[in-house]
């Protein structure tokens, strides 16, 4: 590395790559219907961290409302997006179903 240029933490390197690669999602409940208290937003956080980590990801910001919650994910190239949102949302539904039975 050149001594001229200051180490970016946001860019990540690779071997043979360097990449900076960011996806805004945004996953609704079925037909907008504010299915989403406070509770139910923190543990999905915490799965959606689990799923990120597990793929080499980061969740940089997480974000909910009544209907929808937004994630900002930091991944690396070598990981499809339609694989990373598959695992994301086939994860999380499951065990919040799961935990959260009378809502």
């Amino acid at each position: 590395m050149s001594p001229r240029w200051t180490p970016d933490p946001d860019v990540r390197r690779g071997r043979s790559v360097v990449y900076n690669l960011h996806a805004h999602l945004v996953f609704t409940t079925k037909y907008r219907r504010g299915a989403l208290t406070d509770p139910i937003l923190t543990r999905c956080e915490e799965i959606m961290r689990d799923v990120c980590a597990d793929f080499g990801a980061e969740l940089r910001e997480f974000n909910g409302e009544d209907d929808h919650v937004h994630l900002l994910v930091h991944y690396p190239p070598t990981v499809a997006i339609s694989t990373l949102v598959n695992s994301l949302k086939g994860v999380s539904a499951p065990y919040i179903r799961k935990e959260f039975t009378g809502r």
